[in-house]
């Protein structure tokens, strides 16, 4: 199975995309898209008809309460949309701190700042379909 990974953020969505055996996640781009959710579907669409995609795992930004907020309930809009238009699954995976742990590494390697904008979303989407990845493989 393969799999997608996505990080959708305000103005940008980073992507990743699993290995073949769905092992191991690794960067694929970032997509700009000023909040208009029906052009990034329709890119995601032409990814996953290029790629295979059996399945999407899309960030779900709950707040550290454990409530769901405004960005919350954008995921679980934009995952439904999904669902409609590529008829695969996807599926919510938490994503609290991800772009945080994605900060740190690139700090970590020294990474210059402007360089980091351009690298953060990707990373950010890597460590959400890793995480999933992972839990899906115990």
């Amino acid at each position: 199975m393969r799999y997608l990974g996505l990080d959708l953020g305000s103005r940008t969505l980073g992507i990743a995309i699993s290995d073949r055996q769905g092992i191991i996640a690794s960067p694929y781009e970032t997509i700009k898209h000023n909040e208009d959710y029906d052009y990034l579907v329709s890119e995601i669409e032409k990814i996953v008809n290029k790629e295979a995609i059996d399945e999407i795992v899309l960030g779900f930004p709950k707040m550290m309460n454990n409530d769901i907020g405004p960005k919350g309930k954008l995921s679980i809009e934009f995952k439904e949309k999904l669902e409609k238009k590529m008829g695969i699954p996807v599926v919510l995976q938490d994503e609290r701190m991800t772009t945080k742990q994605a900060e740190d590494v690139l700090i970590s390697n020294n990474t210059r700042r402007n360089k980091r904008k351009k690298v953060i979303d990707k990373l950010a989407a890597v460590i959400i379909l890793q995480s999933y990845l992972d839990r899906k493989e115990r």
